[in-house]
């Protein structure tokens, strides 16, 4: 008999979707009156990714989570593809995102669940030889090389980052040998020395980050209007609507540094909540995964649930000054549709395993 949808990962979702919707008609709409002549644009079709997202859900909270496992590499192949078109001479692509049919859509989220069911998939399949390094470990690191091959390209480290960091936790929670995943960490920090040293602006970010007085009207200046927002908000906020930064003092204030906006305007008790928010579905979700009733379940839980946590200290990270810019969004509270409704999809993921989960 099948169990009831997980309610605390239902009512933590429906909050943080509410959080992030008002979040964006604040944030984005001095962007949105100055690029498309009204303040709600944004907000708008923001709206509408939560709707589509939301449809996703309930589809995916009704579909069986073991027929992922049948196109997991379908699925991957597939993403994979879509990232390629981007790094293309083709028209169709501006950087990160794809122009298809009037949508525009960012593939590298589409990617990032695609691994995570390609991940628990195939763990559970090699689970006796997960523990070995050439018939195990070495298969996904070379999926993995692929992937951040073509991403890097876009650029964006940040999302290479977030791919890095979940294939190494899966493989640990699957088995893999701490001593392998070491040994894979530090063979490739010649390479993330050499991804940063031929692009200058990751360089520069990088010594913004220890220094950003020394840069402040250059690769420093994202982190330290950040940092004034998040300062003037005190422990009250300003008020909802009244932030300053947003007035083009701070780029991306509605993407990448959203979080910034939310602190200037609900000061340190809205920022908490936010905060606790989070800290309650990263809870739920590896609940959900404890009672998974298999290991592919448990894997697919796990890895959605780090994701989604993972995106979250990065992007909170980079606000408070304690990372260098990733160029990520904050799930459920950025402006960003694909984000959106990938992230939603995996909430139904979750809740359909949370449905078979054993008592």
């Amino acid at each position: 008999m099948e169990r009831r949808v997980d309610r605390g990962t239902v009512v933590t979702t429906a909050l943080l979707l509410l959080y992030g919707l008002v979040m964006v008609y604040s944030a984005s709409s001095p962007f949105s009156l100055r690029h498309f002549g009204s303040g709600s644009y944004l907000f708008l079709k923001q709206l509408i990714s939560a709707g589509i997202g939301v449809g996703f859900l309930v589809l995916l909270s009704h579909l069986d989570y073991h027929r992922l496992r049948q196109i997991d590499d379908i699925l991957l192949i597939g993403a994979f593809l879509l990232t390629a078109l981007t790094v293309l001479p083709l028209r169709i692509s501006d950087g990160r995102w794809l122009h298809l049919a009037g949508f525009t859509i960012q593939p590298t989220e589409l990617l990032k669940f695609a691994l995570i069911v390609y991940l628990a998939a195939t763990i559970e399949r090699k689970m006796e030889r997960i523990r070995s390094f050439s018939g195990g470990v070495l298969p996904f690191v070379v999926v993995l090389l692929i992937l951040a091959a073509v991403v890097i390209n876009q650029p964006d480290l940040g999302m290479i980052l977030v791919f890095s960091a979940l294939t190494a936790v899966m493989l640990f929670l699957g088995g893999a040998k701490i001593v392998h995943l070491a040994l894979i960490t530090l063979s490739s920090l010649p390479l993330v020395y050499l991804a940063i040293l031929i692009a200058p602006y990751r360089l520069a970010r990088l010594l913004s980050f220890f220094h950003p007085q020394a840069y402040s009207t250059s690769s420093g200046y994202q982190i330290i209007q950040s940092l004034v927002a998040i300062g003037s908000g005190g422990i009250f906020g300003r008020g909802l609507g009244a932030s300053r930064a947003k007035l083009f003092y701070l780029p991306q204030s509605h993407n990448d540094f959203i979080f910034a906006i939310t602190a200037e305007e609900l000061g340190l008790i809205g920022a908490s909540i936010l905060i606790g928010l989070f800290a309650l579905f990263a809870w739920r979700a590896f609940a959900v995964a404890s009672q998974a009733p298999d290991p592919f379940g448990r894997l697919l839980a796990l890895g959605i649930g780090f994701s989604i946590s993972f995106q979250v200290l990065l992007n909170m990270g980079v606000a408070v000054g304690l990372l260098p810019v990733t160029g990520l969004t904050l799930p459920f509270i950025s402006n960003g549709g694909s984000s959106l409704l990938i992230t939603l999809s995996m909430v139904g993921v979750l809740l359909n395993i949370s449905k078979q989960g054993v008592s």
